[in-house]
C-alpha cells in the first residue's frame, strides 16, 4: 500500500482544516487505517485510528471532540477533518495503515504517507 497525505497548511487558531490520504496498490479495505503526528522535538504520537471492517474510531485525548477520522473505502481515501485547532496541533501529521496491533503504537502501523505539514498560529 502506498500512502500519499495532502490538505495540511497555514491557519489561524480556532480554524479547521482536512487533511486527506489517498492510498493506491494493494487492497485498502483490509487494513486499519490512522493518523499520527510529530511536533518539532516531541516523538510522533497517535491523534485518530479508524476500523477498515466496522468503521469504529479512536481518538486521542487531546483531539477527542474536535477532530473526526473517515475513510471511503471505494475511493481508497482517508480523512482528518480538523477543528478548532489550537498552536499545540501544529505538527507534521502522517497517515498509516496497519494489518493488526495496537491502534495507537506506531509501530503497529506498517504502511507510512510521507507526512503532511499543519500550522496553527495562535
Amino acid at each position: 500500500v502506498q500512502l500519499q497525505a495532502s490538505g495540511g497548511g497555514l491557519v489561524q487558531a480556532g480554524g479547521s482544516l482536512r487533511l486527506s490520504c489517498a492510498a493506491s496498490g494493494r487492497t485498502f479495505s483490509g487494513y486499519d487505517m490512522g493518523w499520527f503526528r510529530q511536533a518539532p522535538g516531541k516523538e510522533r504520537e497517535f491523534v485518530a485510528f479508524i476500523s477498515w471492517s466496522d468503521g469504529s474510531t479512536n481518538y486521542a485525548d487531546s483531539v477527542k471532540g474536535r477532530f473526526t477520522i473517515s475513510r471511503d473505502n471505494a475511493q481508497k481515501m482517508l480523512y482528518l477533518q480538523m477543528n478548532s485547532l489550537k498552536a499545540e496541533d501544529t505538527a507534521v501529521y502522517y497517515c498509516a495503515a496497519t494489518s493488526g496491533g495496537s491502534y495507537y503504537y506506531h509501530a503497529s502501523y506498517r504502511y507510512w504517507g510521507q507526512g503532511t505539514l499543519v500550522t496553527v498560529s495562535s
